[in-house]
């Protein structure tokens, strides 16, 4: 098996050097496509020597095919920049690609663990997380709206039990920027579906997603960090609901 490690970036110097040294060892190629670096992105890429492209962009969804469709080999693993291997993963990918993978099975889960005020996250709605990152190119598409792209994909998925790590947020004042920035754009996506909202809606799902980090899932294991992820959750599932309600009244 010979694995292309696939990512996409724009003013990504920080991340770049821990995420492409997490794979370096692995990597039968890794091609990257940039959308507008005015950073050291290019200069980081090019020491790695990985293949550098560069496209405007159009959408976490067309970056991401794009990026796909650039590689040289039937399997890809599709990282973010600010993402990393950990030590089991890199262990658990080196052993598959000494194994002949049967014709039937056509990606691996791996779970993804976010580090988050200096604490890796391992309950709530954030752990396992488990998502398909390495697949066969030719059975496999993202898929989506502005934002949370999803992977579509026909046959077999296997799991792998290494973490992918993820460095997501700088503090809880960039988590927040992230939660009002995607929050209008899935406010817009369900909106251009047809989608509505009722006037409890914003309270009704901001106190489900509380209960379910919080208590279902025993987000209160990971602690203070736990309480504040689980109130940031609870307050973008309301933001959501009321920005798909503003859309409505603005209609």
């Amino acid at each position: 098996m010979k694995i292309s490690f696939c990512l996409i970036t724009r003013n990504e110097e920080e991340n770049l050097p821990r995420c492409l040294e997490s794979f370096a060892s692995l990597a039968d190629e890794i091609v990257v496509l940039d959308s507008g670096s005015t950073d050291a992105t290019e200069a980081i890429v090019r020491a790695a020597g990985a293949r550098f492209f560069r496209q405007e962009w159009p959408g976490y969804v067309e970056q991401k095919n794009r990026v796909v469709s650039l590689a040289a080999h039937e399997w890809v693993f599709a990282v973010d920049a600010d993402e990393e291997l950990s030590t089991q993963l890199r262990g658990d990918l080196a052993a598959l690609k000494g194994l002949s993978v049967p014709g039937s099975v056509s990606g691996f889960s791996v779970p993804r663990c976010v580090r988050y005020e200096g604490r890796w996250i391992r309950h709530g709605d954030w752990y396992p997380d488990r998502l398909v990152r390495l697949f066969r190119s030719g059975r496999a598409r993202f898929a989506g709206g502005r934002v949370h792209e999803r992977l579509e994909i026909t046959g077999e998925v296997r799991r792998l039990p290494g973490d992918l790590h993820h460095y997501s947020f700088r503090d809880a004042a960039d988590h927040w920027a992230r939660c009002e920035r995607y929050s209008r754009l899935w406010a817009e996506d369900r909106f251009d579906e047809g989608r509505s909202a009722g006037p409890l809606a914003p309270y009704g799902h901001a106190a489900f997603r509380w209960f379910r980090c919080y208590l279902l899932r025993r987000g209160f294991l990971d602690g203070p960090e736990g309480w504040r992820i689980a109130r940031l959750i609870a307050r973008e599932a309301f933001l959501k609901h009321a920005l798909l309600r503003r859309l409505q009244r603005d209609r």
